[in-house]
């Protein structure tokens, strides 16, 4: 975006300093997805946990007067909440729904099995979301969640 600066009665166009910074997927995916939501259902399962805990950082950390340093794209806190489970967190995520807020979750291509039920009920109630998925081999003969 460029932004304009006076220069008595001229106009000109300065472009910003730009920053350039190297991030895993991981931390993209927790930028985006920090950015976007309203509350956020983490539970550390391998490979996403990192995602979650990113996340679960940023929403943790506040400025000397006590207040978030880091909001979402409507000045609101992200709510994050450790669940006990993959179902759990699957659960959680409907009921939000449900109510009406913008939520999301994180987890591995096993924890997305645990999420089967639920997802019938969201994908038939209509209710949009997002579900982040760090991928991983199933496993092939036995299935192993």
């Amino acid at each position: 975006c460029w932004e304009k600066i006076r220069h008595g009665n001229e106009q000109s166009a300065e472009k910003p300093k730009q920053e350039t910074k190297i991030v895993d997927g991981n931390w993209a995916v927790a930028s985006a997805s920090y950015r976007m939501n309203d509350i956020a259902y983490i539970f550390p399962i391998t490979p996403s946990s990192a995602m979650g805990e990113i996340v679960d950082a940023w929403a943790s950390t506040e400025d000397k007067n006590g207040e978030k340093k880091v909001l979402n794209l409507w000045n609101q806190e992200l709510k994050v909440c450790e669940m006990q489970s993959e179902g759990g967190a699957a659960g959680a995520l409907h009921g939000a729904l449900v109510s009406g807020s913008l939520a999301t979750t994180y987890t591995a291509s096993q924890g997305l099995l645990l999420f089967i039920p639920n997802l019938y009920k969201i994908a038939g109630e209509l209710l949009p979301t997002v579900i982040h998925v760090a991928a991983r081999a199933l496993a092939g003969q036995a299935l192993s969640i």
